[in-house]
């Protein structure tokens, strides 16, 4: 989930980056602003940074696990060979 804080800022950036002729617009233009960012970004398959680190750990244990795995196979295999 994208930080509504960053969402808001950006759309703060965007509306202070108006030429002054639209400065009157600015809140409307703000708030269209967030809702188009927020829509946009919830498109996207973006996951938090906590659930990738959580991902990535699963993942090196799974492969250390298909190491070893690998590892005794070879030398069950090893074992059989006459």
């Amino acid at each position: 989930m994208i930080d509504p804080r960053l969402i808001d800022d950006l759309a703060r950036r965007l509306g202070g980056s108006l030429p002054e002729s639209l400065r009157s617009l600015r809140e409307d233009l703000e708030q269209n602003f967030k809702a188009t960012l927020q829509a946009a970004l919830s498109r996207l398959d973006l996951v938090t940074r906590e659930e990738f680190d959580l991902r990535s750990a699963m993942l090196e244990k799974a492969r250390t696990q298909l190491a070893e795995i690998e590892r005794r196979l070879q030398a069950l295999e090893q074992e059989r060979k006459p």
